[in-house]
């Protein structure tokens, strides 16, 4: 099977790490960014078994979320690959009470918007 062309950051990023760790499981958070601010809207893991998915296979997974995000965060559940489906679901349990408490937290991700392109996120100093 031909992989279809990476055309966005996160085709690029899902490529390299399957290339580099092989299947992984992802924890994901969908948000929806403001001026200044980020809400947390819906959250899901999805197990990584090949690099043939692109940004477009995502966007119709994230529709059946019913949410309107405009950003992505996606987690490695495991620096080492899969785990388990009660691993990812205590794992984004977690990951998900730290987000709201730190939405910087954020910034171990890998960081998407709408579009597959890469975000940073950064404190912002109110004066």
């Amino acid at each position: 099977m031909t992989s279809a062309a990476c055309t966005t950051d996160f085709d690029d990023w899902l490529v390299m790490t399957f290339g580099r760790v092989g299947s992984f499981t992802m924890l994901i958070v969908l948000v929806e960014i403001g001026e200044t601010s980020v809400a947390l809207l819906r959250s899901s893991y999805l197990h990584v078994i090949g690099a043939e998915s692109r940004w477009p296979d995502m966007v119709r997974l994230f529709a059946g979320s019913g949410a309107a995000w405009n950003g992505a965060a996606f987690f490695q559940a495991d620096r080492l690959g899969l785990v388990d489906d009660a691993t990812a679901k205590r794992r984004l349990a977690a990951l998900v009470r730290h987000l709201e408490r730190d939405r910087l937290i954020l910034g171990d991700s890998e960081f998407f918007d709408a579009r597959g392109a890469r975000l940073k996120i950064e404190e912002v100093v109110k004066n």
